[in-house]
């Protein structure tokens, strides 16, 4: 995969029909971290192969600044699938980072597109395992083998959630497609949430929840986006350009939880390495290693969020 890739921020991952020369125009101007060009469920059947080309012009021609750039192929029950990745990325050319691939049920589907994508990285001239590859989790058969997934390929550098999927997978009752269910008490996704980031974490992948498709109600958006956030996910989907500007907030420390993050971990390296001991109060709190673990990784967040340590 790009090296450039793996450790970018994708707290906002733009999905853009592939098919919509409007939208695919509009995506270099915004603000979203990650934009994947989506050949699957937001394309018609009869528009799939088009839409192939104008993802082609749009990699090569637009600038796409510091963003992650993806394309959606279709899964591989479908008919389209390797026609997507001879055809997208054997032209794109190496601005192109990722293939996304839906559905994805067993370790060997990530294993087929992982050879599949070194031939055609081979005859287009592009580096070996440039391209890395999104998984996405939206059935139970995958939930069940997600941990195999993660661990399927070093191509694999996120693993997503698909919650509308994951719904009819499960045979939910609910018409909410991912949405909160009032009637249960509690939330029905927790334990899918839960599994699906530490199968990511164990293998060093970001962890990335799906969208919410009530496209105009940013309060809500906002509260699902927090629901995951506190877990520990990296980011989410947005389906409109408005949702960006929300993920980029929730999804990246305050300025305040930064600096106190950058304070602890000086504070513990001042009491290791100065004052030999494992452990000390850091204000109201005893602080140890895990504290400087925890610390780190706000640090690293923030960081890549294009945070910077205040002065004062």
């Amino acid at each position: 995969m790009s090296e450039r890739t793996r450790n970018l921020p994708r707290r906002s991952c733009l999905s853009v029909p592939a098919s919509s020369e409007k939208m695919l125009g509009k995506a270099p101007g915004l603000a979203a971290d990650m934009v994947f060009l989506d050949l699957e469920d937001s394309v018609a059947p009869l528009e799939k192969e088009s839409a192939r080309a104008k993802a082609v012009d749009a990699v090569k021609n637009q600038d796409w600044g510091d963003k992650v750039l993806c394309v959606r192929v279709n899964a591989w029950d479908t008919k389209w699938t390797y026609g997507d990745v001879i055809d997208v990325v054997g032209n794109a050319g190496e601005r192109l980072e990722e293939v996304m691939l839906p559905k994805v049920q067993s370790a060997a589907e990530v294993v087929a597109l992982d050879l599949l994508l070194s031939q055609v990285e081979a005859n287009a001239g592009l580096p070996h395992r440039h391209i890395g590859i999104e998984a996405q989790i939206e059935t139970a058969r995958g939930l069940i083998n997600c941990e195999e997934i993660c661990a399927a390929s070093p191509r694999v550098e996120t693993i997503i959630l698909g919650p509308v999927d994951m719904s009819a997978s499960m045979e939910m009752p609910s018409l909410a497609g991912g949405l909160q269910i009032p009637e249960y008490p509690g939330d029905y996704f927790h334990y899918v949430f839960v599994k699906i980031l530490m199968a990511g974490r164990a293998n060093g992948l970001q962890v990335i929840d799906g969208p919410y498709v009530r496209v105009r109600d940013p309060e809500g958006f906002r509260d699902f986006a927090r629901r995951t956030q506190l877990l520990g996910y990296d980011g989410k989907w947005a389906l409109h350009p408005d949702q960006v500007t929300i993920l980029n907030e929730v999804f990246s420390p305050s300025q305040e939880q930064f600096d106190r993050a950058w304070d602890i971990v000086d504070a513990y390296r001042l009491a290791t390495e100065e004052d030999r001991q494992g452990a000390v109060m850091f204000g109201e709190e005893m602080i140890d290693e895990a504290s400087r673990k925890v610390a780190v990784k706000v640090v690293a967040r923030g960081e890549r969020a294009g945070l910077s340590r205040s002065t004062s």
